[in-house]
């Protein structure tokens, strides 16, 4: 028991020995004693008003009273000081990240739980149009309406960011990120990527541009080396092999051309894809005998399909992106290896699998295979006729399909190729014996 408690206790006890004693002497010990208790409450009623006036008040210095609630007053005292440490403290951060905020060019935005704006630095206002402070507690997404940003905020995934034309000025582009912190915040960093954009278009335009200029000189080239070839005379005999030679480099670069046209094509158009009722049995079938030509007996190829599985999409870029699995596994797998092809579904939705025993990819260079001109060896790649722009073409594609792609791989054992499309693209179809049954 602390002092302060041993000091009231004997108060206590000293007012009711009084109190006793002088009910002894005129005989009334009952009430002297009854009055006693009710002058000690008295004063701890007293005490408890002037705590609750100290307490109402602006603080300060607390008074002295004595005993225990002199111990309460100084240790409510401390607590004060304590907090008033800590808010000043805690003021000084927020003051220096809304001047750190305020000074970023990126455009910053506090969300509250409810994706209410909280605060905003000046260059959100510039960028989003926020006006201060009619929109202070307003839903961001009724400010900006993009659906990839509305997008983005409703998903979990916050590792991406949602690139679109700024609200209040349509010549800017931007990169906006979220970031969760604290009970259920987030923070909306919104970066001015207008530059990058427009170096991104540029290079975009001068690859298809270029491209489609060199379709017209490589046609008359590939037309004036076939002519060439065709002749009898001693001079097309005489430069036979330079003759096949160029013939194979000019349709090494017309598919280099053509690639590189479609990809453009694929990066470039943002709108809706085509959603056509794609047979993809029937189109690995075609695909099949396509590789068995490529392949002139080296492999075995064998095509496991589920009839009835089609999907919604575009014929033309699913035909590009299985093509490119199927002819690689074709040109980097060793004579006499396997190729197994599967097309499959489950609850997940529908995948395709190709199946190699070719020279396998190291750990490495899997993350790096989708990029453009990305070769793990160079030599190789050349000599297979391989343009380095299959598998990001593939990569496009699948993104427009809302799909991914799998690689697995073992250097020297082989590797598998897989694209997962989700249950949305599925279209199952009875087929028309069965239909007829």
């Amino acid at each position: 028991m602390g002092s302060s408690w041993l000091q009231e206790f004997w108060r206590f006890a000293g007012l009711l020995l009084l109190a006793l004693l002088l009910g002894l002497a005129v005989g009334q010990v009952s009430l002297l004693l009854l009055l006693a208790v009710l002058v000690y409450l008295a004063l701890h009623l007293v005490n408890l008003y002037r705590l609750e006036r100290w307490l109402r008040g602006k603080g300060g210095y607390p008074p002295d009273t004595g005993a225990v609630w002199g111990e309460v007053y100084h240790r409510l005292y401390r607590l004060q000081r304590r907090n008033r440490k800590r808010k000043k403290k805690l003021a000084a951060m927020l003051g220096r990240f809304r001047e750190s905020t305020a000074a970023m060019p990126d455009a910053t935005v506090v969300l509250g739980a409810a994706n209410d704006i909280e605060w905003w630095n000046d260059a959100a206002s510039r960028v989003l149009g926020l006006r201060y402070p009619q929109d202070t507690g307003q839903p961001i997404t009724n400010l900006v309406r993009h659906p990839d940003f509305h997008q983005l905020l409703e998903g979990e995934d916050f590792s991406r960011t949602a690139q679109f034309p700024a609200p209040s000025r349509d010549n800017v582009m931007l990169a906006v990120s979220i970031i969760p912190y604290g009970n259920n915040q987030r923070l909306m960093v919104a970066r001015d990527i207008t530059r990058l954009h427009l170096l991104e278009q540029m290079r975009r335009d001068f690859i298809a541009n270029v491209s489609h200029e060199l379709r017209t000189p490589l046609t008359v080239i590939m037309g004036y080396v076939e002519t060439l070839q065709d002749g009898d005379d001693e001079c097309a005999r005489q430069w036979a092999r330079e003759l096949q030679a160029m013939q194979q480099q000019s349709s090494r670069m017309q598919h280099i051309v053509s690639d590189l046209l479609l990809l453009s094509r694929l990066e470039t158009d943002q709108g809706r894809r085509e959603d056509q009722e794609v047979d993809v049995p029937a189109m690995l079938e075609m695909l099949r005998e396509d590789a068995l030509v490529l392949s002139q007996g080296r492999h075995t190829i064998a095509l496991e399909a589920e009839r009835a599985l089609w999907l919604k999409g575009s014929r033309n870029e699913l035909r590009s992106a299985l093509s490119n699995l199927i002819y690689n596994a074709v040109r980097y797998t060793p004579d006499g290896g396997p190729i197994d092809i599967r097309w499959y579904r489950d609850d997940a939705g529908a995948h395709f699998e190709v199946q190699d025993t070719g020279i396998g990819v190291a750990p490495q260079h899997i993350p790096r295979l989708t990029e453009r001109f990305y070769r793990v060896d160079v030599g190789r790649s050349r000599e297979m006729g391989g343009t380095g722009l299959g598998l990001a073409i593939v990569k496009h594609v699948l993104m427009r399909h809302d799909a991914e792609l799998r690689i697995e791989s073992e250097v020297g054992k082989g590797s598998t190729f897989a694209f997962d499309f989700p249950p949305a693209l599925v279209d199952i179809r009875v087929p028309e014996r069965e239909r007829a049954e």
